[in-house]
Parts: structure tokens; C-alpha cells; sequence
């Protein structure tokens, strides 16, 4: 069966206060499958190409600086509505908006420090995927899988 993928990138707040372990957990706990993971420090440039669709906002340049000031920790998730559902568990953009029990509304108060990014369509997470893991993801059974997929 095939299955839809979705970016999940845990952003320098996320990594610096230690909640790497917490987030992987919330989506295998779930029921999805990590195919491709890497912590990187990502240049100015690959920062820029990733939020192109953001350029023209005033927060741009600050939102690539903090973004550039230490490691990210990049995922690819696998697993039916991926995209839709990875971005529930994050939860709201602004995590005063969250619900409790979302990564962010558990773990998050300020916009610009949310701890997580996720894809917000199928399309925006091929073009990501693409981007951080230009070397291609893992394939593999989990051997959960007859236990979460009918």
C-alpha cells in the first residue's frame, strides 16, 4: 500500500531544549514510520530556498537568521494522511492557538519559536523532501504495520 510522506523539521528551540526524543515519540507512538532522519546546521542559503514562499514577509530575514543559528533535527515521516495528520500533532502555528496535548501547544508560547515546522500539502513536502534529503529516504516494513493499517 502506498503511503503519503510528510517534512517534519525540529526547528534550534526544539533541539537546544532537548525535545528531539518527546516529538520523535508523538509520531511512532502514533503509528508512522521515520523513513529518513539527519541532524544538520543549514546554511543561509539552503534556509532561503526552503522558505521562498515566505521572502516577501517582513519576518523573513529574522526567521532565516534564527533558523541558521543551530542544528535542526529533519525527518520524513511515512504513513496514510501523513501531511494533514503531522500537522495536528504539531498543532497551530502560533502555539497559543494550540490544543493542549499538540507538540507545540505542550511545548511552545511564542510564534517565532514553535519548535517544529511541518508540510502543509502533499506537494510542499515533495518539494522538501527533496530539498533536505536530496539522497534519497529509507525503505522498509515496520513490522507494527499490521497493527496500526487494517
Amino acid at each position: 500500500m502506498a503511503q503519503e510522506q510528510t517534512y517534519i523539521m525540529i526547528k534550534p528551540d526544539g533541539v537546544n531544549r532537548g525535545l528531539v526524543g518527546e516529538i520523535i515519540a508523538r509520531f511512532e507512538k502514533r503509528g508512522y514510520k521515520l523513513v529518513a532522519l539527519k541532524m544538520v546546521t543549514p546554511t543561509v542559503e539552503h534556509l532561503e530556498k526552503h522558505y521562498d514562499d515566505l521572502k516577501s514577509k517582513g519576518f523573513f530575514a529574522g526567521l532565516i537568521k534564527y533558523m541558521a543559528s543551530g542544528p535542526v533535527v529533519c525527518m520524513v515521516w511515512e504513513g496514510k494522511d501523513a501531511v494533514k495528520t503531522g500537522r495536528v500533532l504539531l498543532g497551530a502555528t502560533n502555539p497559543l492557538a494550540s490544543a493542549p496535548g499538540t507538540i507545540r501547544g505542550d511545548f511552545a508560547i511564542d510564534v517565532g519559536r514553535n519548535v517544529c515546522h511541518g508540510s502543509d500539502a502533499v506537494d510542499s513536502a515533495k518539494h522538501e523532501i527533496g530539498l533536505w534529503f536530496p539522497e534519497g529516504l529509507n525503505q522498509y516494513t515496520l513490522a507494527s504495520e499490521k497493527w496500526v493499517y487494517e
